[in-house]
């Protein structure tokens, strides 16, 4: 065996995206015990950090030690007991796996199926609570595969009103789009660091309100996930009067968010969603003057997750590879029945600034051009020009 020695990409698909180097130099630095006391003082810091970026100061925020399909695993495995009642909103394919998660905790899982591309609808949302008392309700705020938002607010709303636990899905969404769990009066709402806080995969931050606190200590049964148990995990990170052994913290890998978080609230929260915003605009700009178009409606596109449609005649995965090759830059496909219809280029974080709109959209008219599809090159950069003057 040899070392390992990456190629360097642009990471402008739907994750990972590209990771400073501050944060690449963070993770690199000593390993400590995870008892150790300065690293349970980092600990509380992180806590905080994560409590203000979901502005949820009155829930319990901890990072989870496994990707935001942790997250979303946890938040439903703890909340969910065999023959609980769970509405699941379905608009795309992580909807779709919530509802899978929900079906293996035992639950009844009723399924509101809406059009990829769609937001979830909350006339609908409403008319499911309303049938029949639900112990959850579950959605995705900002569903990757398809670069569509919906309406937290007034879903978790629904949520209330009906007396459900609400559980959101916030893997893209947190640091690229509002995100106010406070707002929302959410009960269970859970990222991923690969995405918008620019740092590699592996950690799944979550916010669990009192209300999902006082349901998980109160379960008849015990969670179905040992290392995601929240009764258990939070012995560890709780804090209060020394912490318990209950798994070995991946240390470096904490450094590595703490490093983002801070680079994040340097730069400012609000300017953080005006950057995300700013770029998109551009991109988007770029992309339609060049002849392409967009899955999703414009008042409810992602910016931070942009989905375009393939054109006629042209062989999607050619494209991705064609950039890949040429210009080292990562998009991505599309998945379950968009798979081969369209791209999903990702704005996250480290990748969404004016100089990867430019490089995507070079990249892109190159790829097009090799098909025998015109792409307007000069008039794509000048429309992008245009928003990022």
């Amino acid at each position: 065996m040899q070392s390992f020695q990456p190629p360097r990409r642009i990471l402008m698909g739907p994750g990972p995206s590209d990771v400073s180097p501050r944060v690449l130099s963070a993770l690199a630095r000593p390993t400590i015990g995870h008892l150790d006391p300065e690293f349970q003082n980092l600990m509380e810091e992180i806590k905080g950090a994560l409590a203000r970026l979901f502005n949820a100061p009155d829930h319990a925020c901890v990072p989870l030690p496994a990707p935001g399909t942790a997250g979303m695993e946890a938040a439903i495995m703890n909340l969910l007991e065999p023959g609980d009642r769970a509405v699941i909103a379905i608009n795309g394919a992580f909807g779709g796996r919530m509802a899978d998660m929900a079906d293996r905790a035992g639950a009844e899982v009723v399924t509101l199926d809406f059009e990829w591309g769609k937001p979830v609808d909350p006339a609908v949302v409403e008319e499911a609570l309303k049938a029949a008392p639900a112990k959850v309700f579950a959605f995705v705020h900002a569903e990757t595969s398809t670069g569509v938002r919906s309406d937290a607010a007034t879903l978790c709303g629904l949520a209330r009103k009906y007396g459900a636990l609400s559980i959101v899905d916030c893997v893209t969404s947190l640091g690229g789009i509002t995100v106010d769990v406070a707002a929302w009066d959410a009960d269970a709402v859970y990222s991923g660091t690969q995405k918008c806080l620019s740092a590699p995969p592996g950690l799944s931050p979550i916010a669990l309100s009192k209300r999902a606190q006082a349901a998980i200590t109160g379960r008849k049964t015990k969670v179905r996930n040992w290392l995601c148990d929240f009764n258990l995990l939070m012995s560890y990170w709780g804090g209060d009067g020394g912490r318990t052994y209950h798994h070995t913290a991946p240390i470096n890998a904490l450094y590595g968010l703490h490093e983002s978080l801070v680079a994040l609230f340097e730069e400012g929260q609000q300017a953080v969603l005006v950057r995300h915003a700013r770029t998109h605009e551009a991109l988007a700009a770029g992309i339609e003057a060049m002849g392409l178009s967009f899955l999703v409606a414009e008042k409810d596109r992602l910016p931070q997750l942009n989905t375009v449609i393939v054109p006629d005649g042209v062989d999607e995965a050619a494209v991705r590879s064609f950039v890949l090759a040429k210009w080292d830059l990562e998009i991505g496909a599309g998945l379950g029945p968009l798979k081969g219809k369209v791209w999903r280029i990702g704005l996250m974080g480290a990748s969404a600034t004016p100089w990867h709109v430019r490089v995507c959209l070079n990249a892109l008219a190159d790829a097009l051009d090799a098909q025998g599809f015109k792409a307007d090159r000069k008039a794509a950069l000048a429309a992008a020009d245009a928003k990022l003057a």
